[in-house]
């Protein structure tokens, strides 16, 4: 079992910064990939970023450029730096980690771009 807390998420400017962090424990040494996706109100969830145990990153095309995933194995948490928000980015973000066939998911964290 692998469990994830997120946190980080809030109310930002347009043109703003977030990070958004996730803590993974448990059984980490059975997880491939980490990830972030992101559920607009009337919308379905969708990759924004992940990245796999070699460490080579995936983005979703909207974000490419603005967002960066990085982790740190030390602390088992992963990253999503957020720069030039705009209010499309508005969601609930769920963190994510797939091994061995299973995909496990955080509970959610808010991030409201608004003027």
């Amino acid at each position: 079992q692998v469990q994830l807390v997120e946190s980080g998420g809030g109310l930002v400017q347009p043109g703003g910064s977030l990070r958004l962090s996730c803590a993974a424990s448990g059984t980490i040494g059975m997880i491939n990939t980490m990830g972030w996706y992101r559920q607009a109100p009337g919308k379905e969830r969708e990759l924004v970023a992940a990245i796999i145990s070699g460490g080579s990153t995936n983005y979703a095309d909207s974000v490419k450029g603005r967002f960066t995933i990085s982790r740190d194995n030390a602390k088992n948490t992963v990253y999503l730096q957020m720069n030039s928000l705009k209010p499309d980015d508005t969601a609930v973000y769920y963190c994510n980690a797939f091994g061995r066939g299973i995909n496990y998911w955080g509970k959610g964290t808010l991030v409201t771009v608004s003027s």
